[in-house]
């Protein structure tokens, strides 16, 4: 198999964490270049992956990479992707894809005209028991889904100078930055969207611009409903990481902490909370992983694989362009105390036939 060189833009945190992947795919790939604006975080990475070239500036790479992984402040992907698309390069974008809605189809369009790989990093769509959980949404092993809820419940602390803080560099707040991957994954499940609504807050996330604590709802044509509750400034949890479907005949559910696909059935009807005589339900493990990392190698997997096949990425430009419309629309509808429409915005309808938003809204990531 011929081995793809990937180079890496940007080595904050972001990037650590995709380090055991590129352990596990060493067959696959060789990371040859590591690129930083501090060039000691370039040669940190650079010895933990083997890349023999760490510099400050990426266009120092073009001819020692294949492929980038683009782990940039929001702001920078446009810029940085297009250099790397026009150069010849495969890219691998950290999400979001870009901050605004005319990025996206400029790089989408440049994707296209060099006929190279642009792939969102979304990595939730790739782990073996998401992979999973689809497939049975999928066969309708246990009924109809009725209701998808998603959780993600953590501390995120930004000091005062870094970039995170900023609406306009991030594209807005938490729901951008990181319900992003829910919208996405919420998409891929449920289908085609039809309206919903966004409310968030910095209460208790004063670090943050816009909003720190994230609430949306969406509901679907066929008339499901889909929940995501997120949050930067949780000092406990029960609920972490988590996804709950609930179906006609039993309630799927995945722990991220665990690491466990689980089938809840067989539920009492109108049992108690105050009966404790007999249990509440069964409970079945259908699944479960002991890897503890974050996973991202099934993804980068994915990119690679997509270059040297041709294959459409699963997260490719498009589709992840139809998710950030949702948070856009959202986003406006919730400046406007209006509910958002939705309809165009699935995974498979046409996204050159959805019109730009009029009001500039998109244009600062409707953050404004």
């Amino acid at each position: 198999m011929e081995t793809i060189r990937l180079g890496i833009v940007g080595c904050g945190h972001m990037t650590q964490e995709h380090a055991r992947g590129y352990s596990e795919l060493s067959n696959e790939i060789s990371v040859t270049a590591t690129v930083d604006t501090v060039l000691e975080r370039a040669q940190e990475m650079a010895a933990i992956t083997g890349a023999s070239l760490a510099v400050t500036d990426y266009k120092e790479i073009y001819d020692a990479v294949d492929a980038v992984l683009i782990v940039l402040p929001h702001d920078l992907h446009y810029e940085v992707g297009k250099a790397f698309l026009q150069a010849g390069k495969h890219v691998l974008m950290e999400k979001p894809m870009c901050n605004s809605e005319t990025e996206c189809i400029d790089l989408i369009r440049t994707a296209e005209q060099t006929g190279k790989v642009l792939m969102t990093a979304y990595p939730v769509r790739f782990w073996p028991i998401v992979m999973k959980l689809k497939e049975l949404l999928d066969a309708r092993a246990y009924g109809d889904v009725f209701q998808l809820s998603i959780w993600t419940e953590q501390y995120s602390y930004f000091d005062s100078e870094h970039w995170v803080r900023s609406a306009e560099r991030l594209g807005g707040g938490q729901f951008f930055s990181h319900g992003c991957h829910y919208v996405d994954l919420m998409l891929w499940f449920m289908g085609r969207p039809v309206k919903g609504m966004h409310m968030g807050t910095n209460r208790g996330t004063p670090w943050m611009e816009r909003e720190g604590t994230s609430n949306m709802v969406m509901e679907f044509e066929n008339g499901a409903m889909g929940y995501h509750f997120g949050t930067w400034g949780a000092r406990g949890t029960r609920l972490g990481y988590s996804i709950h479907v609930h179906c006609t005949d039993g309630m799927l559910e995945y722990n991220f902490e665990d690491q466990k696909l689980y089938v809840h059935d067989g539920m009492n009807i109108h049992r108690s909370l105050q009966d404790s005589r007999e249990p509440a339900q069964r409970t079945e493990v259908l699944m479960s992983s002991d890897d503890d990392s974050k996973l991202t190698q099934h993804e980068i997997r994915h990119f690679l694989n997509c270059i040297r096949t041709g294959a459409r990425p699963l997260t490719d430009g498009p589709g992840s362009l139809q998710g950030l419309r949702v948070i856009w629309r959202m986003y406006e509808a919730e400046r406007n105390n209006a509910i958002a429409d939705l309809r165009g915005l699935g995974l498979d309808e046409d996204w050159e036939a959805v019109p730009l938003l009029q009001n500039g809204s998109v244009e600062k990531g409707g953050w404004k």
